[in-house]
Protein backbone atom coordinates (compact mmCIF):
# COMPACT_ATOMS: atom_id res chain seq x y z
CA UNK A 1 0.00 0.00 0.00
CA UNK A 2 1.37 3.54 -0.80
CA UNK A 3 1.84 5.97 1.04
CA UNK A 4 -0.82 8.32 -0.25
CA UNK A 5 -3.17 5.32 -0.22
CA UNK A 6 -2.93 4.68 3.54
CA UNK A 7 -3.78 8.58 3.90
CA UNK A 8 -6.75 8.33 1.65
CA UNK A 9 -8.04 5.27 3.83
CA UNK A 10 -7.29 7.09 6.75
CA UNK A 11 -9.10 10.05 5.24
CA UNK A 12 -12.13 8.12 4.54
CA UNK A 13 -12.52 6.53 8.11
CA UNK A 14 -11.98 9.27 10.02
CA UNK A 15 -14.85 11.24 7.40
CA UNK A 16 -16.94 8.34 8.14
CA UNK A 17 -16.92 7.99 11.77
CA UNK A 18 -17.44 11.49 11.72
CA UNK A 19 -20.36 11.40 9.68
CA UNK A 20 -21.87 8.45 11.83
CA UNK A 21 -21.49 10.37 14.75
CA UNK A 22 -22.89 13.53 12.70
CA UNK A 23 -26.32 11.90 11.37
CA UNK A 24 -26.68 10.73 15.38
CA UNK A 25 -26.03 7.13 13.76
CA UNK A 26 -23.69 6.97 17.03
CA UNK A 27 -25.27 8.65 19.87
CA UNK A 28 -23.54 10.83 22.80
CA UNK A 29 -24.69 12.57 25.60
CA UNK A 30 -26.93 16.22 23.92
CA UNK A 31 -24.87 18.57 24.78
CA UNK A 32 -21.79 16.84 23.18
CA UNK A 33 -23.86 16.05 20.34
CA UNK A 34 -25.04 19.64 19.58
CA UNK A 35 -22.30 22.04 20.47
CA UNK A 36 -19.40 19.67 19.99
CA UNK A 37 -19.87 17.48 17.18
CA UNK A 38 -20.60 20.36 14.75
CA UNK A 39 -17.12 22.35 14.95
CA UNK A 40 -15.31 19.27 14.32
CA UNK A 41 -14.22 19.94 10.81
CA UNK A 42 -13.56 23.29 11.73
CA UNK A 43 -11.61 22.35 14.87
CA UNK A 44 -9.19 19.65 13.18
CA UNK A 45 -8.45 22.54 10.48
CA UNK A 46 -6.80 24.95 12.72
CA UNK A 47 -5.13 22.36 14.89
CA UNK A 48 -3.69 20.92 11.25
CA UNK A 49 -3.07 24.55 10.12
CA UNK A 50 -1.05 25.27 13.71
CA UNK A 51 0.61 22.16 13.13
CA UNK A 52 1.94 23.06 9.69
CA UNK A 53 2.42 26.61 11.20
CA UNK A 54 4.87 25.35 14.09
CA UNK A 55 6.41 22.95 11.81
CA UNK A 56 7.10 26.14 9.80
CA UNK A 57 8.75 28.15 11.74
CA UNK A 58 10.85 25.12 13.72
CA UNK A 59 12.28 24.45 10.29
CA UNK A 60 12.87 28.29 9.77
CA UNK A 61 14.58 28.53 13.51
CA UNK A 62 16.73 25.53 12.79
CA UNK A 63 18.27 26.22 9.54
CA UNK A 64 21.65 25.72 9.76
CA UNK A 65 23.82 28.09 7.07
CA UNK A 66 26.12 25.94 5.62
CA UNK A 67 29.25 27.93 4.42
CA UNK A 68 30.57 25.13 2.02
CA UNK A 69 27.53 25.61 -0.21
CA UNK A 70 28.04 28.69 -0.08
CA UNK A 71 31.88 28.92 -1.12
CA UNK A 72 30.88 26.25 -3.82
CA UNK A 73 27.58 28.51 -4.85
CA UNK A 74 30.17 31.39 -5.69
CA UNK A 75 32.67 29.42 -7.61
CA UNK A 76 29.69 28.05 -9.62
CA UNK A 77 28.54 32.18 -10.18
CA UNK A 78 31.94 33.41 -11.26
CA UNK A 79 32.34 30.30 -13.44
CA UNK A 80 28.91 31.13 -15.31
CA UNK A 81 30.13 34.67 -15.75
CA UNK A 82 33.46 33.45 -17.02
CA UNK A 83 31.29 31.64 -19.66
CA UNK A 84 29.32 34.26 -20.59
CA UNK A 85 31.79 37.13 -20.91
CA UNK A 86 33.71 34.72 -22.90
CA UNK A 87 30.64 34.51 -24.98
CA UNK A 88 30.26 38.41 -25.35
CA UNK A 89 27.22 38.45 -22.54
CA UNK A 90 27.01 41.59 -20.40
CA UNK A 91 26.63 39.73 -16.96
CA UNK A 92 27.05 43.37 -14.44
CA UNK A 93 29.43 43.66 -11.71
CA UNK A 94 31.82 41.05 -9.95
Amino acid sequence: MTRAQQTISIALLFTSLYLAVFMELVRFPDKIQKEIVPVLPFWALVSFGSYLLFKLGWGVFTFNDVPEAHKELMAQIQQARAELRAQGVDVGRD
